[in-house]
């Protein structure tokens, strides 16, 4: 079945962006509460400035799969393919340890499989498009600011 360029870009930005929308309802009721009792690392950014943050990775995460995904169909597409929904799935996760369960140790080592995969994912991309794994870097940059961030809320908490 061949789907239509279009339509691979719509589930490839809609996809990360639903998983991003779904881990954020369940990170703003923490938001108000719990976390506002933690004692917070000096450089945590202001609330505000995740969401957008957020959006434009998940954008970027969007575009990069799409770019993937058009590719001719090899071993090599389906195996980055599975890497970035690993990678997606791990990103899910680590709300709801962090945020939901109030898991802070477990969320930061799940954060450092996470950026593991981040780093093999880009790697991995490259060798497929190049592009879609530039557009990945920023959000691998992200995650080890929120890697350092939550190492700062296990050491104070």
């Amino acid at each position: 079945m061949t789907l239509n360029p279009a339509f691979k870009l719509f589930i490839s930005i809609a996809l990360p962006l639903m998983v991003g929308a779904i881990a954020g309802i369940f990170t703003a009721t923490a938001i108000g509460s719990w976390f506002e009792t933690l004692h917070h690392p000096s450089f945590r950014p202001p609330n505000w400035l995740f969401g957008p943050v957020w959006t434009v990775l998940y954008l970027l995460m969007g575009i990069s799969i799409y770019l993937i995904w058009i590719q001719q169909a090899t071993s090599m597409r389906k195996r980055v393919i599975i890497i970035f929904a690993i990678q997606l799935s791990l990103n899910f996760i680590w709300s709801f340890l962090f945020f939901y369960f109030h898991a802070i140790g477990f969320a930061l080592v799940e954060i450092i499989v996470l950026w593991v995969c981040i780093f093999i994912l880009i790697f991995q991309f490259r060798k497929v498009k190049p592009l879609a794994a530039y557009l990945n870097i920023p959000y691998i940059i992200w995650v080890t600011f929120a890697l350092i961030l939550n190492a700062g809320y296990f050491w104070l908490n």
